[in-house]
């Protein structure tokens, strides 16, 4: 069982460059993957957006891809034309004005545009460097999840031997409910009939109410969708979703046996159920 939570951070330097990643991740119904980077390695996005969708399931996960430049590699490019229209410009200016002085390096410099600068950068370079940051940085991102996830599975089962023992109780009172039952329909036969009673009517009757108040096959049912819960836990993989759905399953049971059942202690351990089932559900809005 993993949790959707989780946290993963790795980083790499050297003389030229330093790069760190970070990898959050919070609960969500579905998979929601953000990626936070400088734009220039927008080109990489699709790439780290499959790497994490083929390793998680659903949540919102978020990367931060960060880089610095601690040795900037540069390429200049002059403009000639440029520098020439400038020049000619301040020439024709000087002459109208009057003025003799010549025009100086410094001058052109003042301008924009004459001198251009361009960041040569190799994307290839920076995809050697991510990805296998990025593969660390999940490494640490799964086993939070993991971690979590164990202590989530632990607080799911001690819900889950709640519900085992109130079925303990289910079971001893369900034959209580039958002989009730039966008890019930002969002493009112009794009272309105006195001696004149029709033993087929009392069986019919009898049988009729032990359908309708029996708690056998909710018992049964519950019991199945329990050992399905815990098979399903246990396997590993993304169940967060099919969880919650036993557990709709589980409730659907118990609600039964509560509106069936007129014995004050079932009705009180079907309240703790209930309870145990809630927390149970709030545990797996954080499983994946």
């Amino acid at each position: 069982m993993k949790s959707m939570t989780g946290y993963g951070y790795s980083e790499y330097q050297d003389e030229k460059l330093h790069v760190t990643l970070e990898l959050k991740s919070y609960n969500n119904r579905y998979l929601d993957i953000i990626i936070n980077q400088p734009s220039f390695l927008n080109p990489l996005e699709q790439e780290l957006r499959k790497y994490i969708s083929n390793n998680a399931e659903r949540g919102r996960v978020e990367l931060y891809v960060r880089v610095r430049e601690l040795e900037e590699d540069l390429v200049l490019h002059l403009d000639r034309s440029a520098a020439a229209s400038y020049a000619q410009t301040l020439r024709e200016l000087a002459r109208m004005a009057g003025l003799s002085d010549k025009i100086e390096l410094s001058h052109l410099l003042a301008f924009e545009g004459i001198l251009k600068t361009e960041k040569k950068r190799d994307l290839d370079n920076y995809r050697n460097q991510i990805m296998p940051l990025l593969e660390s940085c999940f490494s640490q991102w799964e086993e939070s999840r993991l971690v979590e996830g164990r202590s989530t599975e632990e607080d799911i089962k001690n819900s889950i031997a709640v519900i085992y023992e109130a079925i303990g109780l289910f079971e001893d009172k369900a034959s209580e409910i039958e002989t009730n039952i039966k008890t019930n329909i002969r002493k009112r036969f009794n009272e309105v009939l006195g001696d004149q009673i029709d033993e087929q009517r009392i069986l019919t009757e009898t049988a009729v109410l032990i359908v309708k108040y029996s708690i056998n096959e909710e018992i049964v049912r519950l019991k199945g969708h329990l050992d399905s819960f815990l098979v399903a836990a246990s396997t590993g993989e993304a169940v967060g979703k099919k969880l919650d759905f036993i557990c709709q399953e589980i409730n659907r049971e118990v609600n039964t046996i509560g509106s069936k059942s007129f014995i004050l202690e079932v009705n009180q351990r079907v309240i703790e159920v209930k309870d145990s089932l809630e927390n149970i559900r709030e545990q797996l809005r954080n499983v994946e």
